[in-house]
This record gives structure tokens, C-alpha cells and sequence, in this order.
């Protein structure tokens, strides 16, 4: 098997229990939970993104400001994300190729490669909110410091994208006990903040913001769940993985993907929000401002001792190795995608330290940087986002997957409102 196979993620000879799993699936020779376990996997990884080391600093930021306030925003922003993923999905399966691939194929050379641009400043953007996030953790846990915390990052994220060259299952394997790990640390934070069950339902049901500060952070939240690099690589995901047939083949493979998309993006939404409620249960109110990562790992310790502390800094690292390497694989996607061209995956895992390791370098604080990050990244959503609903929306380019016209409604009013966010980001910026 070729190199640029298993970079785009094409089944190993080892998956061919898997693709079998899958037709017997669609075929209907299997039953129950047999039957969906072949397509679980593409949106866990997808979802590395949804819970990165920006989604930490975005959250404890808001909870421990606002209390449960803008609890709303990470909800509206997991719906989003469902939405989008889903559209990601649906066209990798429905035409075998990525949002990038789509692109070069339909838009003119120069839109293209200012796309492409784009997308890459948006990959740096995302490497620096990822690799900060894993050094942190080694910070926080070990005392060993950012920079050589950060090469350690670097290292760890090439051994899980060694496991990419041994299969799909591998990889998914990899990265959702990385989430596990996550998930198990923020259910305990959220045992022993005790949340105000009346404030929390308040937060879910009431949108509201307190002056410009709190749409600015609104912003990040956004910015930090509804990730431009994981619509770019979802389609990958999804586009070799398992081919239908026929028009009813994939509409059923879709069906399947969208279960694991609600899955994982269930479970992403879950610890979004328990980060702010366990920032605004613990922090919201005290006398000390929480306005860094190393501040909340600090107060955990003190107020509620070092396990908690602990926990927190454990998840912080998982979720900094693995989110390190999905985005090296999204940005294989969109080099590969968009101009045709490929480098080894571990080369530009090489290229991207560098940004992060300046930075952590000169000394820049590692709390702002992140949250300056999830600004960045807000920006490049329309661009993945738009294209993704120009051709979700062509009927002869997605057949009987084409968006239906509610969805395409829904899909629109997101951009609009991501957009409209983004300008007042510009101007808060400037003015």
C-alpha cells in the first residue's frame, strides 16, 4: 500500500474485518449493535478537536467570570457542530472525495490557493492551542518546563500518528481512550463543584451576555468548538472508509455516521459544558479572578485538594497529545487537498513544532496565547464552512445526499451568525 493511502486514511489489509463487518451491516446480515460497530470511529476523532486545550482555557475562562452564564453558548456551539460534522460526513461519502479536493476541483486556481493560505494560518493557529495545551499538562503535572514540555508533545504525537500507518482502527482506538481519559477527569471536577442546579438550567435555557467582554469569550467558546480544520478532515474521513455501491448504499452509511457523529459530539458537548460548570461552580464568586490554566490547576489543589488538581492536569495532557495529532493529519488534508501536493505526514509534524516552540520560547503567556488562538480560528470558519454548504447543497454533486432545504436554512443562519461574530471581533480588535 502506497504512503499517500495511509495518510488518507485507506483500510490496511488488517481492516478487511472491518469493511466485511460493514457490507454484511448494509446488506443487512447483521443485527443490533453489530451493526453500527463497523462505522463507529471517523467523528471520535473529529471530536479530539471539539475538547483541544482552547476549549480549557475558553471555558474555565467563562465559568469562573460569569459563572454558568454563557453555559448556552457551548450548547448552541455543540449543535452547530453536529450540524456541520454531519455535512462533512455526508460528503466525503457521498463523492469519495474531501472539502479540499471539492474545492481545487470547482473553484478557480487563485480562490484556491487563497484557501488554501487561509488554512494554513488557521493549522498554526491550531498547533499553537495544541501543542501550549499538552506542554501545560507536563508543566503542571511534572514541573518539567514549557519548552521541553512542548518537544515531549511533540514526540507523543508522533507516536499516535504511527499508529495512522497501521489502520483506521488503531488510530480510532488511540484517540477515544484519549477522550476517556478526559472524560473521567471532568466527571470527577464536576462531582465536587456541586453545581447549582437551578443556576445550571438557567444557563442552558436563558441566553444572555453581560457587556462586551462576555461576547468576546462567547466568541472563543465558538471559535474553540466549531473547529475549520476538523471540516476539512471529517470528509477525509469518511471518504474511503467504507464505498456504497449505490445511491442506497450510502445513504445508509450515513445514517450509520450520523450515530457515531451524535455519539461523539454527545460526548464532546458533555465535557465542554462540565469544564465551565466545574470552573463556575468552584471558582465563580471567590475572591480570585481564574484567568489561566495554571490558576485553575493551582485552586483546584488548594480548594479542594490534589487529586482534583491532578485530574485536571491529566486531562489537559491527553487532550494536548491527541488534539497535536489530528491536526497534523488535517493539515496533511488541506495540503494534499487543495494543491495537490504532499509532504510525509512526520515532516510537517516537524514544521509545525516550530510556531509553538518560538512562542513557548520567548516566554509568552500560555493562557493568552491559547485564548488569542480560538479568536484566530473563529475567523476561518466561514471558509471551511461556506464551501462545505455550496456543495452540500448541489444536488448533482451529492445525488440523493443533498442537503434538504431546512438543513440548508439551518446551515446558512449558522454562518451568518459566525460571521457577524467575527466582525465584531474585528472591530472590539481594532477599535
Amino acid at each position: 500500500m502506497s504512503s499517500h493511502q495511509s495518510e488518507t486514511l485507506d483500510p490496511l489489509p488488517g481492516e478487511a474485518a472491518t469493511i466485511q463487518a460493514a457490507q454484511a451491516a448494509l446488506e443487512g446480515r447483521q443485527r443490533g449493535i453489530r451493526r453500527l460497530l463497523p462505522f463507529l470511529g471517523p467523528a471520535f476523532i473529529a471530536a479530539v478537536a471539539y475538547i483541544d486545550p482552547g476549549n480549557f482555557a475558553t471555558n474555565i475562562q467563562a465559568g469562573s467570570t460569569y459563572g454558568y452564564m454563557l453555559l448556552w453558548v457551548v450548547l448552541v456551539s455543540n449543535l452547530m457542530a453536529i450540524l456541520i460534522q454531519s455535512m462533512s460526513a455526508k460528503l466525503g461519502i457521498a463523492t469519495g472525495r474531501n472539502v479540499p479536493e471539492v474545492c481545487r476541483e470547482r473553484f478557480s486556481r487563485p480562490v484556491t490557493i487563497g484557501l488554501w493560505i487561509q488554512a494554513e494560518i488557521i493549522a498554526i493557529a491550531t498547533d499553537l492551542a495544541e501543542f501550549i495545551g499538552g506542554a501545560l499538562g507536563l508543566y503542571l503535572l511534572f514541573g518539567i518546563p514549557l519548552f521541553p514540555a512542548a518537544v515531549i508533545t511533540g514526540i507523543f504525537s508522533f507516536a499516535l500518528l504511527e499508529l495512522q500507518r497501521r489502520g483506521f482502527r488503531p488510530l480510532e482506538a488511540g484517540i477515544t481512550a484519549m477522550v476517556g481519559i478526559v472524560v473521567v477527569s471532568f466527571a470527577y471536577e464536576v462531582v465536587i463543584a456541586r453545581p447549582d442546579g437551578s443556576a445550571l438550567l438557567a444557563g442552558l435555557t436563558t441566553p444572555r451576555f453581560e457587556g462586551t467582554d462576555s461576547v468576546l469569550l462567547a466568541a472563543g467558546i465558538l471559535g474553540a468548538t466549531v473547529m475549520p480544520h476538523v471540516i476539512y478532515l471529517h470528509s477525509a474521513l469518511t471518504q474511503r472508509r467504507v464505498v456504497g455501491r449505490s445511491e442506497d448504499e450510502r445513504k445508509r452509511i450515513f445514517r450509520f455516521e450520523f450515530i457515531d457523529i451524535l455519539i461523539a459530539m454527545g460526548v464532546a458537548g458533555l465535557i465542554n459544558g462540565a469544564m465551565l460548570v466545574m470552573a463556575a461552580g468552584l471558582f465563580f464568586g471567590s475572591d480570585v479572578t481564574i484567568s489561566t490554566l495554571e490558576g485553575a490547576f493551582a485552586h483546584l489543589d488548594d480548594k479542594v485538594g490534589p487529586l482534583a488538581a491532578i485530574l485536571f492536569g491529566v486531562g489537559l495532557l491527553a487532550s494536548g497529545f491527541s488534539s497535536s495529532s489530528v491536526g497534523t493529519m488535517s493539515g496533511q488534508i488541506v495540503m494534499q487537498g487543495f494543491i495537490n501536493r504532499r509532504i510525509p505526514i512526520f515532516l510537517r509534524r516537524l514544521i509545525t513544532m516550530g510556531p509553538p516552540l518560538i512562542i513557548l520560547g520567548f516566554g509568552l503567556d500560555p493562557t493568552s496565547a491559547l485564548v488569542l488562538s480560538q479568536v484566530i480560528l473563529s475567523f476561518g470558519i466561514p471558509f471551511a464552512l461556506i464551501p462545505l454548504l455550496l456543495f452540500c447543497s448541489n444536488r448533482e454533486l451529492m445525488g440523493s445526499l443533498v442537503n434538504h432545504r431546512l438543513t440548508t436554512l439551518l446551515a446558512w443562519a449558522i454562518a451568518a451568525i459566525i460571521i457577524t461574530l467575527n466582525v465584531f471581533l474585528l472591530a472590539r480588535t481594532l477599535f
